[in-house]
């Protein structure tokens, strides 16, 4: 008898669990569209730093913007607005390194993003175009490497 309830309750509580939990798409939750809306404005800030020649601020902003990027990517299925975003800081930081000579470091930042833009679904006329500048890019890199 004891047994027949050991086994009634046990079958009990493994129906009572519902199974596994269902999974939320982290890239529908509210802080993942305020992150990306926080990068994106963070992306701004430093690209106009950067053209006003104020290129501290521009590496501060970046240096402060990285872990947002990192979060955002760090989903399964990110957002095409926040691998953008994510993208743009890399290039504005490769471009950087870049003025400044630092070929190596810039380079990998751009193919950071060609391999973004080429493995991107759907491609657009948008992805192309990115993926076409970090081609660029690199190749203004490698003139400087070799």
């Amino acid at each position: 008898m004891r047994l027949l309830a050991v086994v009634c309750l046990t079958f009990a509580l493994v129906s009572c669990g519902g199974g596994p939990a269902a999974t939320r798409d982290p890239a529908q939750e509210p802080w993942y569209r305020e992150t990306t809306n926080q990068l994106a404005a963070a992306d701004r800030q430093a690209e106009a730093a950067y053209k006003d020649g104020k290129l501290d601020d521009a590496s501060a902003i970046i240096e402060k913007s990285e872990p947002l990027a990192t979060k955002l990517l760090s989903v399964t299925k990110p957002t095409l607005e926040a691998v953008e975003a994510a993208s743009d800081l890399d290039d504005l930081y490769g471009r950087m390194l870049l003025s400044n000579r630092h070929y190596g470091w810039a380079r990998l930042l751009f193919q950071k993003n060609l391999n973004r833009w080429k493995h991107w679904q759907p491609q657009s006329d948008e992805t192309a175009r990115r993926y076409k500048l970090a081609t660029s890019e690199i190749a203004e890199c490698d003139k400087h490497i070799d």
